[in-house]
């Protein structure tokens, strides 16, 4: 069975946090977003707290009475859910443009599956570079958990926070789930827990000595049990159909290196193209994503006359444009491929007078070396001129 590589992006105290950005005067100042507190006398609750709320006891859903008398000094902000909702717009934008698998969960988080760029253990360097994206678009920091399932991803995400990184790797489940007490498992609430207290089951390894069936909950105690032991199959569900695929990375050191540009190129349009055929779609306008070392950004496109999902095609296009950014000789900080305009396969295209008609036979060698790397893993076939690839901080 392939190991899947789940991202949980988890936004920082998203609504005071949000604040604290446009408001400089209340940076690093207890915040609290909700309704009216009337000097303690308000009837409505807390929406969010900052962290510095929080070392009083403020927390989310708490009547706002009694945040205003346990933080009287705190900003009491009624908030602005129009703002918030664009800044999480562009919030999933950015997950966008890593994976077209994203999952939101509610307006500051949401699952990503990167399994087709890398493997959870190679997750790090990929979740920093999210985080530093996010940061550097939106001013904002946000947690992340990288896990082979979702569960995981989602405990990993909370564990550090905030602007916290935590990586699970196949085969680290229980030695990270033991530790931890069973309110951390999904579905015990303060009754489950009491039962499992009351059972003699504090922490999560106290469940892995109980046998299917062994909890008198039910299929809901199977599922407890389930959790406990790191298992969780549910997919990524995305809300919404991709627009674009693509991919993009940024250098640890800026460089003019012509060959590790070429191979950065060929290995994103690699990684596009797999994608792609995932998802059962092809594109016909690519683009290259083009970012020097004074963060200067430019990009370039060409609409094809017929939609490709062959990386040898939309790297030879890619390069192509490459050739007409007007920044080329200066050092490269970021690269990125990306296709759009995508259409089914069974759709009826109109034949080119001028391009050659689609390669059946590139399209079944690319998809047997998909099948290949399903079976027996990502890298385990690969492009001679990408065996000694240079430049790169993780895998595409």
């Amino acid at each position: 069975m392939r190991v899947r590589t789940i991202f949980h992006v988890d936004m920082d105290a998203f609504y005071t946090s949000v604040e604290q950005r446009d408001h400089p005067e209340i940076r690093g100042k207890p915040v609290v977003v909700g309704a009216d507190p009337q000097e303690g006398r308000g009837r409505g609750v807390v929406a969010a707290a900052s962290y510095e709320a929080r070392r009083f006891g403020v927390f989310s859903a708490m009547p706002i009475g009694r945040a205003y008398r346990l933080c009287p000094h705190a900003y009491f902000l009624r908030g602005d859910m129009r703002k918030y909702q664009r800044v999480s717009s562009s919030v999933m934008d950015i997950l966008h443009s890593y994976s077209d698998l994203v999952e939101p969960l509610s307006i500051d988080e949401a699952f990503i599956d990167m399994s087709a760029i890398c493997v959870p253990e190679k997750g790090r360097s990929l979740a920093e570079e999210v985080r530093d994206h996010i940061r550097r678009e939106v001013n904002l920091t946000a947690s992340v958990g990288v896990a082979p399932n979702k569960f995981l991803a989602k405990i990993a995400s909370d564990i550090d926070k905030p602007d916290g990184l935590v990586v699970v790797s196949e085969g680290e489940e229980l030695s990270f789930l033991g530790p931890l007490p069973v309110e951390r498992l999904w579905g015990v609430g303060p009754k489950t827990a009491e039962r499992l207290h009351a059972l003699g089951y504090r922490r999560i390894e106290d469940l892995w000595s109980v046998s299917e069936g062994g909890l008198p909950m039910g299929k809901h105690g199977d599922h407890i049990l389930n959790l406990a032991k790191g298992k969780d199959s549910r997919s990524v569900v995305p809300a919404r159909s991709a627009k674009s695929i693509g991919h993009e990375t940024t250098f640890l050191e800026d460089t003019n290196d012509a060959e590790v540009i070429r191979n950065t190129v060929l290995a994103l349009s690699e990684a596009v193209a797999v994608r792609l055929r995932r998802q059962e779609v092809r594109g016909r306008r690519v683009t290259l994503k083009f970012r020097d070392e004074d963060f200067v950004t430019e990009t370039r496109a060409r609409t094809l006359p017929q939609a490709t999902d062959d990386a040898k095609r939309i790297f030879d296009i890619a390069m192509q444009l490459l050739s007409q950014v007007e920044g080329k000789s200066h050092r490269v900080r970021l690269l990125g491929v990306s296709l759009s305009k995508l259409d089914r396969p069974e759709q009826v295209e109109q034949l080119s007078l001028f391009e050659a008609p689609h390669d059946d036979k590139a399209d079944r060698l690319s998809r047997a070396k998909d099948q290949l790397e399903e079976r027996f893993g990502k890298g385990s076939l690969r492009r001679a001129s990408l065996l000694d690839a240079k430049g790169f901080e993780r895998e595409t």
